[in-house]
């Protein structure tokens, strides 16, 4: 299928693996050109050195937390390629675990700048200018814990659910001049952020990292009736047609890509 985005520029952050760096190669193969970024500078410019990216590509190191940064890579991508067309917002943690209560401001305020606030910092950033050229798309990835919260996550679930409804705000009024705002939310993909959360469980229940994937699996996501993780390249896959041509209709629209983890009907 071809996706009409050819010769489209696309900011990618979070690019320097999983989920991003997935993205990046799809949209490679369609003609896309990049500009990646992600905190470490190390990581990001091996991703961009990977085969499907050379040459179709280059690699900004920027914190997501600053206002300053943001505008600096992107007025550095424009610099190099004229424009952005396409933005995909893919940078984040899973922030720190507790009770709810007994997690502290600095927990909060953790997770809801990487998760939540850089979204509208890279969204001041982009969407001017994508407004005047009258085409435009901007996805961000949110999470099954938006609308399907764990009593542990309390930071992460907060912070996802504002991005979700902030991402939606965008849409209502962006749609106008062309430009579509979405969002995408995985639940449980083999990434560095689950393979971290595995890496701990086997190390707490003395089982192997295989084995705790499967107990997890059965205990607290029976909705994955698939029993295993997510692919990367799977959820790539949906945010390409998010921001292709083909999606011309889909707006302020949120996608899940979990294997059926949520359960229930609505988003």
């Amino acid at each position: 299928m071809n996706l009409g985005i050819e010769g489209r520029v696309a900011l990618i952050t979070g690019a320097s693996g999983g989920i991003g760096l997935a993205t990046a190669k799809l949209l490679a193969e369609e003609g896309v050109k990049l500009a990646l970024t992600d905190l470490d500078e190390g990581q990001l410019n091996v991703a961009r050195e990977c085969d499907e990216l050379r040459g179709c590509s280059f690699a900004v190191a920027a914190d997501m937390t600053r206002q300053d940064q943001v505008d600096g890579l992107v007025a550095k991508a424009i610099a190099h390629y004229g424009k952005i067309d396409i933005v995909i917002h893919t940078a984040g943690v899973t922030g720190a675990k507790g009770d709810p209560l007994e997690l502290s401001d600095a927990d909060y305020l953790e997770a809801w700048e990487t998760d939540f606030f850089s979204a509208v910092r890279v969204a001041r950033a982009t969407i001017p200018a994508m407004r005047q050229r009258k085409w435009g798309r901007f996805v961000c990835i949110t999470s099954e814990n938006a609308v399907q919260p764990y009593w542990e996550e309390a930071v992460y679930n907060v912070a996802k659910a504002g991005l979700a409804a902030f991402i939606k705000n965008l849409s209502y009024k962006e749609a106008t001049y062309g430009v579509l705002c979405n969002t995408v939310a995985p639940a449980f993909i083999e990434t560095g952020m689950t393979d971290g959360m595995m890496k701990q469980r086997a190390q707490q229940m003395g089982v192997s990292i295989e084995e705790a994937v499967k107990s997890f699996l059965e205990e607290e996501r029976p909705g994955i009736v698939q029993q295993r993780r997510g692919q990367a390249h799977e959820v790539a896959a949906a945010i390409a047609l998010l921001v292709s041509e083909r999606a011309s209709f889909i707006n302020g629209s949120n996608i899940r890509v979990d294997g059926g983890s949520v359960q229930a009907v609505q988003n």
